[in-house]
């Protein structure tokens, strides 16, 4: 009966000990991811504390106001409107080393709307991005769908 009791402690001791990994992971941003913009993408740089031992995928999304010209059919450029866009950007599969990853995103080049030319045979092209926001999430394990991290920045 003695043995019983012990090997029944010993499991819980082992299942608790088991689980305290699970339970220790709080991913944090160690200070404040570094923002960069290069004309008409963005940049976000830093490093992600707190994390399990999986690899992790960062995603990046940024909103702002794209200037945009417009070239008509005879070549001629013309300053077109002031859009908002959305771009993403994302880097997969960022190894974690005892619980620490460090991260660069860059978005995609933001497709210029149609509508910010005065007609359809006008070509608009983004010149500039004035981003206003960006958000960053944490995806872990690598491939997943579960969020582990999300933070909203104003640039």
């Amino acid at each position: 009966m003695r043995k019983i009791g012990i090997i029944a402690v010993v499991s819980l001791m082992a299942l608790a000990l088991a689980a305290v990994p699970a339970f220790a992971a709080n991913p944090h941003f160690v200070g404040t991811p570094t923002f960069t913009d290069n004309g008409t993408t963005l940049t976000a740089s830093g490093s992600i504390a707190g994390l399990g031992n999986q690899n992790i995928d960062v995603v990046l999304t940024a909103t702002g106001r794209a200037t945009v010209t417009c070239t008509n059919p005879a070549g001629k450029v013309a300053p077109g409107q002031t859009k908002t866009v959305s771009v993403t950007g994302s880097d997969s599969d960022i190894a974690v080393k005892n619980g620490r990853a460090n991260f660069s995103v860059t978005t995609a080049e933001p497709v210029a709307p149609q509508n910010a030319c005065p007609n359809a045979k006008w070509t608009p092209k983004v010149t500039n991005v004035r981003f206003t926001s960006a958000t960053i999430t944490v995806f872990q394990p690598a491939g997943s769908d579960n969020v582990v991290l999300q933070r909203t920045f104003t640039l």
